[in-house]
């Protein structure tokens, strides 16, 4: 398993483990928590479906831009 996607792992435990914690706050308005819960989980799921199988088109891009600006002539 690649380090970019441990990462993307581990930040997405941690925003659920945040909102749980927020959820079992006692005493308060919680508002729409299983809501919230639901919207993080599937945009986490959702950066790892874009990022896994397009994960070299994206670095590529990202690189070539860089290049791009750093080797830009001056004018």
């Amino acid at each position: 398993m690649s380090p970019q996607l441990i990462t993307l792992y581990v930040a997405a435990a941690a925003a659920a483990a945040a909102v749980r914690r927020r959820a079992t706050a006692g005493g308060r308005d919680r508002g729409d928590v299983p809501g919230w819960v639901m919207i993080t989980v599937m945009s986490a799921a959702l950066v790892l479906a874009i990022l896994i199988p397009f994960r070299e088109a994206i670095v590529d891009a990202v690189q070539e831009a860089l290049d791009s600006v750093t080797n830009a002539p001056a004018q």
